[in-house]
């Protein structure tokens, strides 16, 4: 399975949506759309960008969730991390997990990447007290930015929370 595929895969499960359903809300016809979002979970075939933004638009996704980056994988992500190094300069510190065990943190030497990472641990923190559902995180993280209240500064211009 690609990385896209899995993510439409993993995006139409959590909307309770077929294959068929999904072929068909994206425009394909109704014979052929199973087999046409199968192709594309499985990675036998891949969107083009106009497909990606009109699933996007049917799973209630930010398009760029769908990206088909290579990130997966500890090289990936290090390659990501050099990258971003060079926009977003980055400082690794020793520290110390809750059992004691030595471990690296990355720091960005930017006020947008600590507010940014600031909300987000906030919501991890608030899934883990149970403040919101596992439900609501997700949908906070497949719309973010459009999710994003600055840590309660300003109303989201998306809602996520189930009320």
């Amino acid at each position: 399975m690609s990385i896209i595929g899995n993510k439409i895969h993993r995006i139409r499960d959590l909307r309770r949506m077929t294959q068929k359903q999904l072929g068909v809300a994206v425009g394909f016809d109704e014979k052929s759309a199973d087999v046409r979002i199968a192709q594309y979970e499985s990675g036998t075939r891949t969107p083009k960008q106009a497909l990606v933004e009109k699933l996007a638009e049917v799973l209630d996704v930010n398009p760029r969730f769908l990206a088909d980056d290579e990130i997966l994988g500890a090289e990936g992500i290090m390659m990501m991390l050099f990258e971003l190094d060079e926009h977003y300069p980055i400082i690794i510190e020793d520290c110390e997990d809750e059992y004691g065990n030595k471990r690296k943190g990355v720091v960005f030497d930017s006020i947008l990447m600590t507010g940014f990472l600031s909300e987000w641990q906030r919501r991890k923190k608030d899934l883990a007290d149970g403040k919101i559902s596992k439900v609501e995180y997700t949908e906070w993280k497949l719309n973010w930015p459009k999710t994003t209240d600055d840590c309660g500064k300003h109303e989201p211009s998306k809602e996520w929370r189930n009320v």
